[in-house]
C-alpha cells in the first residue's frame, strides 16, 4: 500500500472519529467526545476542527490554559478561521495574555488604541446573562472590550455577582432583548474577571409614586451610591424567552399600569451607614416608609 493511501485512510478515520466526537458532545458526554477528538488529532495533527472543538469544551469548563493551547494550534493551522480566532482571544483574555488578545482582535479587524496591557474601550451597553447554566439572570453592563463587560445593574444577591463586577463573556450571542424598538444581543457570562468592592443591600419600602423613586436615584447619585427599583426592573422569563426574543406577554408583564406601593430597592454601596443615611433622609423628604434594610452581600 502506498504512503498516499495510508495517509488517506488515516484522514478518513480521523474524520469519522471527529464526527463521533461531535455526536457525543451534542449528547452531553464531553468526556467521551474528548477521547474521540484526541484520537482524531493523533491520526491527523493538522485537523484544526478537532483542535477547535476540544478548545471549545475546555472554554466552557474555564480550563483556560488548555483552551488557549488548542485554539492557538487551530489558529496557526487555519488563521482565517474566525471561530478559532475569537476563542483564542477569549482564552488569552482570561489568562491576561494581552499581547495575544490584542493581536487576535486586530486580526479580527477591531481597532484598538495602542498599548500593551488590558484593553479599555467603551463598546456601549449590553445585556449579559449571569450563571447561564443555572437561573440565568440577565443584567445590563458596559462592554469594555469585545469579551469583557462591567455590570451596571445591581444583580440579585443570589447570583453571587455585584454592581461594578467585570465579567468575561462569550463571543456568541444567545438571544436578545428589545428596548425602545432597538434589539440588543445577550451574551452569556463565562466567569468573574474582576470583583467589585460594592456591597449589595435590599430595602423594603412603601412609596406613593414614581416621582419619589426618581428622587431616590438623584439623592443616591449625589452620594456615589447606585440604586435600582427591583420591583420595576426584575421579571421572570421562561427559558425560551430568555434565550430568544421575549414574548409580547412578557414585555407587557413588566408594567400593567398599576403602581405598587410596596417595593424592593436594590442598593450598591461601600458601607451600611451611608445606605441607612440615604434611605432615612429620602424617606423623610418624600413621605415614604422604609420597613427594612438588609445587607445581602457584604462590601469588600
Amino acid at each position: 500500500m502506498s504512503i498516499f493511501n495510508i495517509a488517506e485512510r488515516r484522514q478518513r478515520k480521523a474524520d469519522q472519529l471527529h464526527a463521533e466526537g461531535m455526536a457525543l458532545s451534542d449528547a452531553g458526554d464531553d468526556e467521551a467526545a474528548i477521547k474521540k477528538y484526541l484520537k482524531a488529532i493523533e491520526l491527523d495533527p493538522e485537523k484544526s476542527v478537532s483542535l477547535y472543538n476540544l478548545g471549545l469544551i475546555y472554554k466552557y469548563r474555564s480550563e483556560w490554559e488548555k483552551s488557549f493551547d488548542l485554539n492557538q494550534r487551530a489558529y496557526l493551522i487555519s488563521p482565517d478561521d474566525e471561530s478559532s480566532r475569537w476563542n483564542l482571544a477569549i482564552a488569552a483574555t482570561a489568562l491576561r495574555r494581552w499581547d495575544v488578545a490584542r493581536r487576535m482582535w486586530v486580526d479580527q479587524g477591531i481597532e484598538l488604541e495602542p498599548g500593551i496591557g488590558p484593553i479599555e474601550m467603551n463598546l456601549g451597553r449590553v445585556p449579559i446573562r449571569l450563571n447561564p447554566e443555572d437561573d440565568g439572570e440577565v443584567v445590563w453592563a458596559t462592554r469594555i472590550d469585545p469579551v469583557r463587560a462591567r455590570i451596571d445593574s445591581i444583580p440579585l444577591p443570589d447570583s453571587g455577582f455585584r454592581h461594578g463586577d467585570v465579567v468575561l463573556h462569550d463571543g456568541a450571542a444567545v438571544g436578545n432583548r428589545v428596548v425602545n424598538e432597538r434589539e440588543y444581543p445577550v451574551f452569556n457570562v463565562l466567569e468573574l474577571f474582576k470583583q467589585s468592592k460594592h456591597g449589595t443591600f435590599r430595602a423594603s419600602v412603601e412609596v406613593a409614586s414614581k416621582d419619589a423613586i426618581e428622587q431616590l436615584h438623584k439623592a443616591a447619585d449625589r452620594r456615589g451610591i447606585t440604586v435600582e427599583d427591583w420591583t420595576e426592573s426584575i421579571r421572570i422569563l421562561c427559558r425560551q424567552c430568555s434565550e430568544g426574543t421575549s414574548h409580547k406577554h412578557h414585555d407587557n408583564d413588566l408594567d400593567d399600569g398599576h403602581w405598587q406601593l410596596q417595593r424592593n430597592i436594590g442598593i450598591a454601596a461601600n458601607d451600611a451607614a451611608s445606605v441607612n443615611e440615604l434611605m432615612q433622609i429620602w424617606a423623610s423628604q418624600t413621605s415614604s416608609r422604609v420597613s427594612a434594610i438588609d445587607c445581602e452581600l457584604e462590601p469588600l
